[in-house]
């Protein structure tokens, strides 16, 4: 048996008696269970090759199996995670492991809670810490530790925590120690409050032998001129607050890092070779400083957004890359986009040099008519264009017999910083859409996307079209396609050809259970989840997923 299991058990056993005599209180049981399962079909055409999958494995899947139990004040959790020649971890290999993915107990004492295991949490919005799990990108940054938190009264409270971050079925060395002090004020009268919810937060990190080791061994290859001594601390803080009065709420929050080493992709690298390349570990401090404005009367409400990032990446280990290794998380200040060639190309956050600007308007004319027009400005700190979108939405409403969505947009996109592809030119992307749906009963619905992209960039000009037929509560059908109609970029062969990249998918719901059953073609791009993105290649295959609550 796991040891995790056994010493849940003694949790559970110790649970029971306390609970003899006292109550019959049972308890409560919770969970959830995941599953995704793809078949690879090798398409060379699209550039659906060269990988495990589609060169002998075929097929790939993973799982994810939660279980939950509260009684007496305690909390406590595990889950059996699942890889069998899964794609999620890097997109070009294959991986396989299975085992206990996570497991925690919580109990609460009168004013205290203690938390031991794999732990989720953050400090303010997440710039200097954030153990957090987002499943489509392979990210688990549990804390797997120990975690205190003092409730001096309803509105007060401090939390301290300790330990290393999760890595699969393992932990990174090193460690990481934290404080967070967090408030709520009530000022003003009670007809016009004013609430304050302040906030501190300290964390530290302790590179472990190894990893100053590695670190040694790549700086004693530099030049003098790239030459430092690194420190084996870093300690990090901020201070937020939230601000409501009114109609209008205020958070702001500013972050600094102190000396740290990470890998700055952008900077001159003096080789030993004498040719200067770009990339290099450095040794700097860093700033973020995050704004964020919003205002809501009547029909009409506004937000608006400002961050400015300098040096701040911030990893267990500066030799890991891409997703690995985060302790912390940067809010994304670009739209997060849901159309189909609306979030073709999304702005990550970036942790190295960033001046991002956000406007958001939303307007209701009346019950039936709606618009919003969003602006996003992102340059590096030296004045270098990254992103600029301006997006608008127009919404309409007849009764409750159909609706129309329908706008623009008109984007800009260094594909070079954000996809470190080499020499191409910046993309600038006009996209109109609408989004068309009828009700022919309260159960009956159909829904009709319509894209166009006109770009001269990239792969060239696309067109979109879906086709969505819902019979609620229990079926969901859907047909896509994705047609290359201008390209630009050869295919394998080295033509330029017009090409298609249909879905054709089924969706069962019932109860808490949620089946979909997909043969996809997709062309490679940016996949995003919660503002963090990676680049994946092609896929063509079938897909099926299924999740259930309990």
């Amino acid at each position: 048996m796991f040891q995790p299991f056994r010493f849940i058990l003694l949790i559970l056993i110790a649970a029971g008696v306390s609970n003899i005599g006292v109550t019959q209180d049972k308890g409560v049981f919770s969970g959830s269970f995941e599953s995704n399962a793809n078949v690879f079909l090798r398409d060379s055409s699209i550039n659906a090759i060269n990988t495990p999958q589609y060169d002998h494995q075929l097929f790939g899947s993973e799982a994810w199996f939660n279980l939950n139990y509260s009684i007496q004040g305690f909390t406590i959790g595990t889950r059996f995670d699942m890889y069998y020649n899964s794609n999620l971890r890097n997109p070009d290999a294959s991986y396989s492991d299975a085992g206990i993915g996570m497991w925690y107990v919580s109990k609460t004492l009168n004013q205290l809670e203690v938390s031991a295991g794999y732990l989720y949490d953050q400090i303010g919005s997440g710039i200097i810490f954030r153990a957090f799990e987002t499943r489509p990108l392979f990210i688990d940054n549990a804390l797997y530790g120990a975690r205190l938190k003092y409730n001096f009264n309803d509105n007060w409270s401090l939390m301290g925590f300790v330990g290393k971050q999760k890595n699969a079925f393992d932990t990174y060395s090193g460690n990481l120690k934290g404080l967070r002090l967090e408030g709520f004020l009530s000022l003003g009268s009670e007809e016009n409050p004013i609430t304050l919810a302040p906030g501190l937060g300290f964390v530290n990190k302790t590179l472990s032998d190894e990893y100053m080791n590695g670190i040694v061994d790549v700086v004693r290859t530099y030049q003098p001129e790239d030459k430092f001594i690194p420190t084996y601390n870093t300690y990090a803080a901020t201070i937020y607050n939230t601000l409501a009065f009114k109609g209008i709420n205020l958070y702001t929050e500013f972050a600094l890092k102190s000396d740290d080493v990470f890998y700055n992709p952008y900077i001159e690298k003096h080789e030993l070779v004498g040719n200067n390349t770009l990339g290099k570990l450095v040794n700097a401090s860093g700033t973020v400083s995050y704004i964020s404005a919003s205002f809501a009367e009547g029909n009409l409400g506004v937000t608006a957004e400002m961050k400015r990032t300098k040096n701040f990446s911030f990893r267990v280990d500066p030799n890991l890359s891409l997703l690995r290794g985060l302790i912390n998380y940067l809010t994304p200040i670009s739209r997060q986009n849901t159309y189909r060639l609306t979030a073709r190309y999304t702005a990550p956050a970036l942790d190295i040099s960033e001046m991002a600007y956000n406007l958001d308007v939303r307007y209701k004319f009346n019950k039936a008519l709606s618009a919003n027009v969003n602006y996003s400005d992102i340059k590096t700190l030296e004045g270098d264009r990254l992103y600029q979108e301006i997006y608008s939405e127009i919404i309409y409403k007849h009764k409750r017999l159909w609706q129309l969505n329908t706008g623009i947009q008109f984007l800009t996109y260094n594909q070079e910083i954000y996809e470190t592809k080499a020499e191409v030119p910046l993309i600038k992307a006009v996209v109109p859409y609408a989004d068309f749906l009828y009700r022919f009963t309260p159960y009956k619905s159909l829904r009709v996307e319509t894209q166009y992209m006109s770009t001269e960039q990239d792969y060239g000009s696309w067109l979109f079209g879906l086709l969505e037929y819902n019979l609620a509560p229990r079926w969901s059908f859907e047909a896509s396609g994705m047609y290359n109609i201008d390209p630009k970029k050869p295919n394998v062969k080295g033509n330029l050809e017009k090409a298609l990249y249909p879905t054709l998918g089924v969706t069962f719901f019932k109860d808490a259970q949620r089946y979909s059953l997909r043969y996809v073609k997709q062309v490679e791009g940016v996949v995003c989840s919660g503002g963090i993105c990676r680049l994946e290649p092609a896929f063509s295959g079938v897909r099926f997923s299924m999740n259930t609550t309990f």
